[in-house]
């Protein structure tokens, strides 16, 4: 994990493009890098509950009914499932370096609308954890499941970095 200014000692391609644009503008926050989500997805074995969740979908024949009831599912996986002890700690350091544990807080994806926000973080940094996994689990929310089931046949979510900022004001 980086504070914006340590990501923007890194390449675009690795960091993208507002991570530096944040940086250059004395932004106050951090970058988790997509390694970590993937890190939990795998930790907890995710890939294959959520495949076996979805199974009976026929991504050639949706049965939409049936997809909007799975998909809250889906997303209290995500939302209750545990973050390893080793990363948690990890994080909560990275808030800390980042001066992001106490305060408001805001976590999204680069270039994207969605967000959480944690509005009062308190040390270690608990409610930005939960924010966290509550902008992970959005990947599972109804219309972004049918999109991924349009778009590529198949329920499969890439993992992606996130952006974490203290909210100003």
């Amino acid at each position: 994990m980086f504070t914006f200014a340590e990501a923007a000692r890194r390449p675009v391609a690795e960091v993208g493009a507002e991570t530096h644009r944040l940086a250059a503008e004395g932004a106050h926050g951090m970058l988790i890098p997509a390694a970590f989500e993937e890190q939990y997805y795998l930790g907890v074995n995710l890939p294959e509950q959520l495949a076996r969740l979805f199974a009976p979908i026929n991504p050639h024949r949706i049965d939409e009914d049936l997809l909007e009831k799975l998909c809250p599912q889906a997303q209290e996986l995500v939302r209750t499932s545990s973050l390893s002890d080793d990363a948690v700690q990890v994080f909560y350091r990275a808030l800390k370096n980042a001066g992001l544990s106490s305060g408001a807080v805001e976590v999204r994806r680069p270039d994207e609308n969605l967000r959480e926000v944690a509005a009062r973080v308190l040390p270690p940094g608990m409610a930005v954890l939960h924010a966290l996994k509550r902008l992970w689990a959005q990947d599972w929310a109804f219309e972004a499941v049918l999109a991924r089931l349009d778009d590529t046949g198949g329920i499969g979510v890439n993992a992606r970095p996130t952006l974490v900022q203290a909210v100003e004001g």
